[in-house]
């Protein structure tokens, strides 16, 4: 391997994208600093020299996940939906964003877009709202993955006698929406409308 070579697969944005490709093979729990260096091959002392703590180097993840959410003149609930979406497409996204979230680590981009989209459509206490909108995003996505991650290993739910025990998730985008746009202040008619499903 030419020095070169080696010298690119170890910079910061290569830590980075191994640690991601590791967190969908492996999950949040099982995502170590030890294993992100093997797959690297390199020492986990070696990691510190671009992320000081495992910490920030999730907040650096968190930010990757939430990079590509709908910014500008999406609505309050498109730009929702995106921030939900971009937590799906990870696994355990839901989890690692809102761990990086409570701690106030990474960037704000996610909930800047929320605050943006209220601005926009007139809301009051737009920063306020934009807090207790990401809240609701973060655990319901959270609550989403989790039971997901349950049916993947086979567990039984209580309910899961009704006709829709085939899809652990029935019925939760509904909720979303609603929980969403209750928290905008736009529990009436809106230009954007109320989904069933996903």
């Amino acid at each position: 391997m030419s020095p070169a070579h080696n010298s690119t697969r170890h910079d910061r944005d290569a830590v980075a994208r191994a640690a991601l490709a590791l967190l969908d093979e492996v999950g949040l729990a099982d995502l170590s600093m030890r294993r992100i260096a093997g797959r690297l091959d390199v020492q986990p002392s070696a990691l510190y020299w671009h992320f000081a703590s495992k910490q920030a180097l999730l907040a650096e993840l968190a930010d990757r996940i939430t990079a590509g959410i709908p910014h500008g003149d999406a609505s309050v609930l498109v730009t929702a939906r995106g921030i939900r979406d971009a937590l799906f497409a990870c696994r355990d996204g839901a989890e690692l964003v809102l761990s990086t979230y409570a701690l106030r680590l990474g960037s704000s981009s996610a909930q800047n877009a929320v605050h943006d989209a209220l601005v926009a459509d007139g809301a009051d206490a737009p920063e306020q709202r934009a807090a207790a909108i990401m809240h609701f995003i973060l655990g319901h996505a959270t609550l989403v993955q989790q039971r997901m991650h349950a049916d993947s290993y086979g567990a039984v739910l209580p309910g899961d006698e009704s006709p829709t025990a085939d899809d652990v998730t029935a019925g939760l985008d509904r909720v979303f929406d609603l929980g969403v746009t209750a928290l905008t202040g736009t529990v009436r008619s809106s230009s954007v409308p109320l989904r069933d499903r996903a």
